[in-house]
């Protein structure tokens, strides 16, 4: 849904229109878990080009149930760092759809209980989940995982891109991105990307790409709506783009793609996956308004 016009975008979202017809505008199946409402951005994105209720009525059905669901002190409902990016952006832009502040609100709600237990402010950084905080790397250092803190800087950026301006806490929501965006940019490598370990980069051969694109498409935007100064953050976005560039070989494949997983992970330049290329795709577009 990201692909510029001019780079033929009307091909990508005409896609996404019959895909979401395929599966009559449904999310996944799991009624509180955050990857199955994630398909809700891009159904929420038609809606806001068609206007068509049909595009939005079962998303809202479905966040509708995971409210009433009760809060759990021992294990919240976005309790890994990546629903952080699967589920906000759809409460924000459905807030925005509908003009109900009460989807917002309840982002916002869950947004911080995550928060509270999974970000390190010493590092700025968010831990995979609880049973990473006492993992370590092979340099002693604790494990911060390339792609799950990209999704959480990505979804800062997605959730940030539909806040209202005066919305309380938002202020909140600027600050941990601009925290984070100065610990990750202090850990480029000198290819311009990130390893699927951030605190240990002499322990990964590979770049990993699905994390760095996420951290240049957080860049970019930072840059793009006047959040990060872009003094200092575009020369990162300019190492990181030509990074990326060099990990899309001949044949068309973006590669050095580390597979699902929950933590830094082997994996060889061969390694491609969907979410990597969705990641390089909300990067180009972010890119792309940067340049011009």
């Amino acid at each position: 849904m990201a692909v510029p016009e001019a780079a033929n975008g009307k091909k990508y979202q005409d896609a996404m229109l019959l895909a979401g017809k395929k599966f009559a505008w449904q999310p996944g199946p799991r009624l509180a878990h955050a990857d199955d409402l994630a398909v809700g951005q891009t159904y929420l994105d038609l809606y806001s080009r068609h206007h068509d209720p049909a595009m939005i009525a079962p998303i809202r059905e479905r966040v509708d149930a995971v409210m009433q669901l009760p809060d759990d002190a021992q294990k919240p409902l976005w309790w890994w760092c990546d629903a952080l990016f699967m589920a906000p952006p759809v409460l924000a832009k459905l807030s925005k759809a509908t003009g109900e502040r009460k989807y917002l609100d309840f982002m916002d709600h869950e947004w911080w209980i995550t928060s509270g237990l999974l970000y390190s402010p010493k590092d700025s950084l968010f831990f995979r989940d609880k049973s990473y905080f006492d993992a370590h790397e092979a340099n002693g250092s604790s494990v911060f995982w390339s792609r799950g803190n990209g999704w959480v800087f990505a979804g800062l950026a997605r959730v940030l891109a539909e806040m209202p301006a005066d919305y309380p806490s938002r202020p909140k929501y600027v600050a941990q991105f601009q925290q984070m965006a100065k610990k990750i940019a202090s850990l480029q490598g000198a290819d311009g990307l990130w390893r699927a370990g951030l605190l240990d980069e002499a322990d990964y051969e590979l770049p990993e790409i699905s994390g760095s694109a996420f951290f240049t498409y957080g860049f970019a935007y930072g840059i793009n709506s006047g959040l990060l100064d872009a003094k200092i953050y575009r020369p990162v976005v300019q190492r990181a783009w030509q990074g990326l560039l060099a990990h899309v070989y001949q044949d068309g494949r973006l590669g050095s793609i580390q597979a699902v997983g929950a933590a830094p992970g082997a994996f060889t330049p061969t390694s491609s996956y969907v979410y990597g290329t969705g990641g390089f795709l909300l990067a180009g577009s972010e890119v792309y308004r940067l340049a011009r």
